[in-house]
Parts: structure tokens; sequence; C-alpha cells
């Protein structure tokens, strides 16, 4: 009897203390963040109200954009202003950029992944890491290098569909372009042959895994107002990030340790190609600084930007030429005129895939661009106001709050695109055939000012390679064209449940 009083009364202790909590949250959001004060955004909502919505989030933010082009929801501590205004986003990424940075919020939520890398931090850490990685991208070694390594795994890939298409009647080509990205990746960023792509490698696949659901993980940070105090008790989601966060650190800590050894039995260290060798050859000069903890913050941050925004971006161009066959043969056609028709030979074929022919396939960059412009690697991205300010559309923001540009839902509007806004034309890019690019704060896909992404010419590199080599030898069909495909909410988009394709050989291997 007295064990059954004691649970009733830790039962009853229990639930005053959420119902205190929850009382202590609505009190925080609503207390002193001047909602009918029409100089400030319109409030839409809280931050959690997007739990409801989360399957779908990025299309309930565009259904919110088309009534309002800058929108507030309310945090716990601050306010989260969303916005598909062009003139604020320029305002915040490159005019009064020292005015916002990633913000601790922001950087709570990512930094059990992410560390101190060049995505989370801010100052003197950001320049740093920024005007190193500027330097090592401008190299002409690295751009040989990583040519020869995407061409070398467009190849596999080929002979990999080749393989997989003969034997089963579809497969997931979002899974396969994973595999190549991790691959890709791997051997550009740190100089190692992963196998992955071949099947071989249990620990990259393995990490490959840990990787994806702890990004999907943290990111429902965002939504979940207890994750703090589930990371404290280790339990649900915050346990199963804490298990894949350490599948992510044995795995890179040991690549790091590799490296080492491998550079210190070399006789010309300073003739390196890959970046991890470069970094690690850099931090000879600060042993203290940059150690294997600021190394391993590098190599998950060059991951999250090799990895996942080409093999995601890949996944929504072949779903989206499916979708458009005509457009499809378009691009196929420029292929064959450019880098020549019925190559037997997948070695052979990507041999001729030079700088050159790179350059000559407008609609090729076309087609991809306008895949980025409708499905954006990274789907909403923001800053953190550190002063009070004004937003060029009159908004006010005060200090601490977040200010959020929504990419998916920008490439959706209107009023930024025109009424064919939806629509997949990759001519809205061509002037007389050729490429003509917008501006960075409308198309937002590689985001803009002093942050721009440095490896925009290296991801669209690397994108036209694979592009060019699958469409030279199949002609790609949707295994179910009743299916809808669509997203999973993370902070790169991600397809949900992969891309099942069915591939129709052109010419034989």
């Amino acid at each position: 009897m007295s064990i059954l009083y004691i649970v009733l009364i830790f039962i009853s202790f229990s639930v005053l203390f959420l119902f205190l909590t929850f009382c202590f949250l609505i009190l925080r959001i609503f207390t002193g963040k001047s909602i009918r004060n029409p100089i400030y955004p319109p409030v839409k909502g809280t931050v959690f109200d997007q739990l409801f919505y989360f399957n779908r989030l990025y299309d309930y933010q565009t259904e919110m954009a088309k009534e309002h082009p800058t929108i507030r929801l309310l945090a716990p501590e601050q306010s989260e202003v969303y916005t598909t205004n062009t003139r604020n986003i320029e305002h915040v990424l490159k005019t009064n950029f020292s005015k916002y940075s990633k913000g601790k919020y922001n950087q709570d939520i990512v930094s059990d992944i992410f560390g101190q890398g060049i995505f989370v931090v801010d100052g003197e850490k950001w320049k740093q890491q920024r005007k190193l990685a500027s330097f090592e991208f401008s190299t002409r070694v690295l751009r040989d290098f990583s040519c020869s390594v995407f061409r070398r795994n467009a190849a596999k890939l080929v002979r990999a569909v080749f393989e997989i298409s003969g034997a089963t009647k579809s497969f997931d080509m979002q899974d396969i372009l994973m595999r190549c990205t991790l691959d890709s990746i791997f051997k550009v960023g740190f100089g190692i042959d992963l196998y992955c792509l071949e099947g071989s490698s249990k620990e990259g696949t393995a990490f490959m895994k840990a990787f994806d659901d702890s990004t999907a993980l943290a990111y429902w940070r965002y939504v979940d107002p207890f994750w703090k105090l589930k990371r404290f008790l280790n339990i649900g989601s915050e346990a199963a990030l804490r298990k894949n966060v350490k599948v992510i650190d044995d795995f890179v800590h040991q690549l790091i340790r590799s490296k080492r050894k491998l550079l210190a039995g070399q006789k010309d260290p300073n003739d390196k190609e890959d970046i991890l060798s470069r970094f690690l050859l850099e931090g000879e000069k600060d042993p203290e600084e940059m150690n294997d903890t600021y190394l391993r913050d590098i190599i998950l941050n060059f991951m999250i930007a090799g990895k996942d925004t080409s093999a995601n971006t890949l996944s929504w161009f072949l779903y989206m030429l499916c979708k458009n066959p005509l457009i499809q043969e378009k691009v196929a056609q420029e292929v064959r005129d450019v880098v020549g028709g019925q190559v037997g030979d997948p070695d052979e074929l990507v041999a001729n895939i030079t700088d050159a022919a790179l350059e000559k396939m407008h609609y090729l960059h076309a087609a991809i661009t306008e895949t980025l412009r409708l499905y954006p690697a990274v789907p909403v991205d923001g800053r953190c106001a550190e002063i009070d300010d004004i937003l060029p559309d009159g908004f006010r923001l005060k200090k601490g709050d977040g200010i959020y540009y929504m990419a998916y839902a920008m490439g959706r509007m209107p009023y930024i695109w025109g009424e064919d806004a939806e629509d997949f034309r990759p001519e809205r890019w061509l002037k007389n055939g050729v490429f003509q690019p917008e501006s960075p704060f409308k198309f937002v896909s590689f985001h803009a000012g002093p942050r721009i992404c440095l490896g925009k010419d290296f991801a669209y590199r690397q994108m036209k390679i694979v592009s060019t080599a699958l469409l030279s030898f199949f002609r790609f069909k949707l295994a179910d064209e009743t299916k809808t495909v669509t997203y999973k909410t993370m902070f790169t988009l991600h397809m949900d449940g992969g891309l099942p394709l069915r591939a129709v050989a052109r010419t034989a291997p």
C-alpha cells in the first residue's frame, strides 16, 4: 500500500511539474513581444505551432509567405522572423552583415554535431576558417584533383546503375547518389577511398546513416520545447542523437589519426591534394588551436556541404526530368552534342567531360539551377539580430530576434519569379541560349553576401559531371508515376523515402 502511495505522489508531482513548466513556457512566449504593435511583423503563431506542420513544414511556410512576405513566430526568449523579401535578405546577409550573427539559439541546436565549424561560428573563428578554406578552394591543385575524382566516381556510378537496373526493375537513386557523393567528398576532402558506392565499406555506410539520422534529430529541436530536458535526462530523441554522434565522432577521430600517421610517413608533406591534409599541415603552425576536435568540426561541416547538398540536388534534378520527359531529352541531346554520343565505355565518356565541355552546357546548367530554385539544398537559413534594427520593408527587429529567409518558399513566389513561379522551366535562365545568373538575394540557394558558399563552383562541376555521365547512358523514369515524392524535414532538402527510379539504357556499357 505504501509503495502505491509513493507512486501516486510521484505521478502527481510529475504532472504538476509538467503543468507548471507548460505555464512558464506560455508566459515566456507571450510576454514582452509587442504582439499587436504594427511596427513589428505580424504574428502568425509560435515556433511550436510548426510541430503540427512538421512533415510539410516548407509548404506551410510557402502558404504563409504568399499571404505575408514577412511574418513572425514567437519563441520563449525571442521572436523568429521569416521573410521572402529580397531587400530584407540583402540587408541582413550583406548590407548590414556585421549586425547579424548565427546566434546562440541556432548554435545550441547544431553544436552537438557541427561543433565550432564554419557554418556555426561567427567573428574571428569564422574569419580564420573562411580565409583558410577560401585559399584552399582557389588552388588549381584542388580543382584538378576534385575534377578527376568526380569523373572517376561518375564512371563508377554509371556501372553501378547498369548493374542494379539489370538485376531489379527499380532502385533508390537517392541512396546511390548519397553513396557516390560521400565517396567523392571523402576523397577530395580527406584523401580517403571509402568505397561506399560499391557497398564494401560497412563503417562508411554506418557513418552515413548516423550522420543523416543526427541531422534529422537535431533539426527536430527547433520544434521540441523539451529537448534540453530530454538531453539532460538522456531520453527519447536526445538519447538517439547522442548515440549517433558517438558513431560519428569515433569514425572521424579514427580518420584523423590515420591521416596523421600517413602524413608522418611521407617524404614531401607539402604537396598534398586533399583538404584535410592541407588543414593538418596548417595546424602544425598552431597545434593548440587546430587540435583534433577542431579538425573534427571542420570535417563534419564539409560533410554536410559536400555530400548532402549535391546528392539531394541531383535527386530532385532527376525527379524533375522524370516529371518532364521532354526537358530530359533536351538535356540529354545537349550532352550528346557536347561530349559525343554512343560512347561504349564510361571511362572513355567521362574523359571527354572537360572543363571546356562543361562550360558549353548552358541548358544543363539552367536545368540544375532551376531545380535549385524550386528545391534548394538548404530550404531555410538565417541569422540573429545583434542589435535593434529596421528592415527595408519597414518592420522592426529586436536584439536577439532571429531573421530567416525561406529559400524553398521564395522559389514559389509569383512576386519574385512571375506567375509561372511553380513551373519547372529551365528557359527562364537562358538568353539567346546562354545562361544568365540572377541576384544571389533572389536566388539564395548558395547563401549570399560575405558568407556565400565557397564550394558553389565545385558543386556545379560535380553535379554537371554526374548528370552528363548518367544522361549519356540512361533515360530515367519514375518507378511509380502515381506516387508523390516529398521531402523529409531536416537541415537539407532530403527526399523522404528515397527516389525509386527505372533506368533504360541508351547504349551498352
